[in-house]
């Protein structure tokens, strides 16, 4: 089977390497190279990385809408393409190209969640559990047939990061499955209840609202660990706050309890892992060692 693969970040990487493994990956797509750290020269993406790293021919196109873009990637006569947290929307050219169709691997239990930012979102919203869902791709957002889906739970004090890092996997295990059986699978399409939009995490809902019960700034905490980061002010700096759980104690919204515990609107949290500005995440009981906490948190 001739294989496109499409995908950028760390997220994709896993599914690469298993589908690698398994079938002739004709090229990989991925977005181009940023500007990234200190001296902000271009750095590839994860995925272009590792696909070097394999030998894997290699496109970073700035868009699919051109005619040339269209004609190089039908000139590939794929298969099938498999499409993890690519980046860039796929025309309807793009999408007829392969003979079996564009398969996406997609972080939650569709229809819920779809969009930029799934399993955040899930964690945020409190979800008890969530999982991938191999899809067939449509010119819709996220709407295709789904294929075959995955769950899993999502722990009581799972970060976004845990639980990114077990779908990255279990997306890798459900791709490779979904290929083997691609002609005997059975395209369902979605429902029309329940669905959501997981829309892009905005750096505006990061700062922490200890007037918000303690469910919610707990979730809000783990939801966007480590990126964007949940913060809060402590004694006039910005600090991340990483990890928490949800502990007993009352008090007024913002007020330092005991430790890293801190009241909220309802309940209260007790932070388990910080990042300071300029510094590694730390333990609780490190960050304490070094930052004496006013008695209110801003």
């Amino acid at each position: 089977m001739r294989v496109i693969f499409m995908g950028t970040p760390e997220f994709s990487v896993p599914a690469l390497d298993a589908v690698a493994a398994e079938y002739n990956v004709v090229c990989v797509y991925t977005q181009p190279p940023r500007p990234a750290g200190r001296g902000k020269k271009d750095r590839p993406s994860p995925v272009q990385a590792r696909a070097e790293a394999l030998g894997l021919p290699v496109r970073h196109p700035v868009s699919l809408r051109t005619p040339e873009a269209q004609a190089e990637f039908a000139a590939l006569k794929a298969d099938v393409a498999v499409v993890v947290a690519y980046g860039l929307i796929l025309p309807q050219a793009v999408l007829d190209a392969p003979a079996k169709g564009c398969l996406n691997i997609h972080a939650s239990l569709l229809p819920r969640w779809r969009g930029a930012a799934p399993i955040h979102r899930a964690i945020m919203a409190g979800d008890a559990e969530t999982g991938i869902c191999i899809m067939r791709m449509e010119a819709g957002l996220d709407t295709g047939p789904v294929l075959l889906c995955a769950r899993t739970a999502i722990g009581p004090e799972e970060t976004m990061a845990d639980l990114h890092d077990r779908l990255a996997a279990m997306g890798a295990r459900a791709i490779v499955d979904a290929l083997a059986r691609l002609d005997g699978l059975i395209p369902v399409p979605q429902p029309a209840e329940g669905v959501t939009y997981a829309a892009k995490i905005d750096k505006a809902e990061a700062r922490i609202d200890w007037t918000r019960p303690a469910a919610e700034v707990d979730r809000q905490i783990r939801g966007l660990s480590p990126f964007p980061g949940a913060w809060a002010e402590v004694a006039g700096e910005r600090v991340k706050l990483l990890r928490s759980r949800v502990a007993s104690g009352a008090g007024m919204p913002g007020k330092v309890l005991t430790g890293f515990t801190v009241a909220c609107g309802a309940g209260a949290v007790e932070i388990t892992e910080a990042q300071r500005e300029g510094k590694r995440p730390m333990p609780a009981s490190e960050v304490l060692r070094g930052l004496e906490l006013p008695g209110r948190l801003g």
